[in-house]
């Protein structure tokens, strides 16, 4: 499975396929006020500025998956339904933790939503470990939103200098 750095030639792509399965896997657990907030445009938005840090799976302009670092955290990762058990995820995550190590981190973690079973299932049997719960402050167009979440941390091996 190839990973590869995302193209702003397809942020449009990218944006619908991180709104359709935010709102898909995350319908169940988010408040409706934020669930207002999560449209194309919100996500095409923040897209724009965290560009830099994503990597995809998928041909150019059809992308199965994404995952977005920011910092020492695996910020985003979202794969298509029609893409579950197919190892992008499993691509998507290995990759994030070897340009997490590659930064220098040595404890990473990523925030998932407070009832999300499949999500954190997932995360556990990739060798992360849910470490509790906390308030994380979600950006949106109208400002932070605070959101209950599972904070779930990996160590990692960091390359030697």
């Amino acid at each position: 499975m190839q990973v590869r750095p995302a193209d702003i030639g397809e942020i449009d792509h990218l944006a619908r396929l991180w709104h359709d399965v935010w709102h898909e896997s995350h319908v169940a657990f988010a408040p409706p006020e934020l669930i207002r907030l999560r449209t194309v445009a919100s996500f095409r938005d923040r897209l724009a500025v965290m560009l830099p840090d994503v990597c995809v799976v998928g041909p150019a302009g059809a992308p199965l998956g994404l995952c977005a670092l920011r910092g020492d955290e695996l910020y985003q990762l979202f794969v298509l339904p029609a893409a579950h058990g197919a190892g992008v995820a499993a691509a998507l995550i290995t990759d994030a933790e070897a340009r997490l190590a590659a930064r220098g981190v040595e404890l990473a973690w990523l925030a998932c939503a407070v009832g999300n079973m499949r999500a954190a299932r997932f995360y556990e049997k990739s060798g992360w470990h849910n470490a509790g719960t906390f308030v994380k402050m979600s950006e949106t167009s109208n400002g932070p939103f605070p959101v209950d979440q599972w904070r779930f941390e990996k160590q990692l091996v960091c390359a030697t200098p």
